[in-house]
């Protein structure tokens, strides 16, 4: 089990939901969605924490929006932290990142294309806050286990992992649900991501999906046992300046949550 403030994620604890957009885009849209988020988490009793990167550091195409100024993002994911009382997920992509982030963030996040770099797993487990750390899509689950025990080097147990699928063929990734459960068996929360899952990487100048995939996943994920589901949500995704094809319209949320809370109660019921 991993705490996180009044947070307790595994250990047959109830489903946490981390959501938010795929970047901060602005301030607006930050705390809107967030606002949002918050209001049908708290209906549900679910608990959540707020997710949403300072910027994109893998983007398909040099023209791609990466983010906005460092500390602009890092003051909105503050503003987001105090005004709703709401833990923060954000990434790092490099060991100087790590520092600076580690004053905002309740979790530091791992991108899927890092999850090897020993310097930066590490620089992340040393300042003892939670590491979410995401497959990488070129990984069997099993491996996890050495990604594991780099941040158990810093004496940090702290960890989560999160599944967000594996690349197959071209342009496509396949989420092989047998890994929810081979990563569990060591023994830290595991985490679905079932927005990156329905990505069609890098068609063209950017990344596709295949949004409608969303629900599917998300409740196949949760009727296997899962601790948390990691959604990427938007008020407009057609309009968001990054992931826009993978992302969650906010307006569809409430219903997914009233299906995945039902399923997670069932299935931790019959333990």
């Amino acid at each position: 089990m991993v705490k996180i403030n009044k947070l307790k994620i595994g250990d047959g604890n109830p489903l946490v939901l981390i959501a938010g957009p795929c970047v901060v885009e602005n301030e607006k849209i930050t705390l809107k969605t967030a606002e949002a988020i918050k209001k049908i988490t708290d209906d549900l009793k679910m608990p959540f924490i707020f997710k949403s990167s300072f910027k994109k550091a893998n983007r398909t195409s040099i023209h791609s929006f990466s983010g906005i100024h460092f500390e602009k993002a890092l003051k909105i994911l503050s503003k987001v932290k105090k005004e709703f009382s709401l833990p923060i997920l954000t990434d790092v992509h490099d060991e100087r990142e790590v520092e600076p982030i580690s004053h905002v963030a309740d979790v530091i996040q791992i991108p899927a294309f890092l999850c090897r770099q020993t310097d930066l797993l590490v620089a992340a487990g040393r300042t003892g806050k939670a590491v979410n750390v995401k497959k990488g899509q070129f990984l069997a689950p099993q491996d996890m286990k050495h990604v594991i025990e780099k941040i158990e080097h810093t004496k940090n147990k702290k960890i989560m992992l999160t599944e967000r699928g594996t690349t197959f063929g071209y342009h496509n990734l396949v989420v092989d649900m047998r890994s929810l459960q081979i990563m569990r068996q060591f023994g830290y929360p595991v985490i679905m991501d079932a927005t990156h899952a329905v990505q069609l990487p890098s068609k063209g100048n950017e990344s596709g999906g295949e949004r409608q995939y969303i629900h599917t996943l998300a409740k196949a994920a949760v009727a296997v046992g899962i601790d948390g589901l990691f959604l990427e949500v938007h008020p407009d995704p057609a309009k968001a300046l990054s992931d826009a094809a993978s992302q969650l319209p906010l307006d569809s949320l409430h219903k997914l949550l009233v299906t995945i809370k039902q399923l997670d109660e069932i299935v931790k019921n019959e333990k």
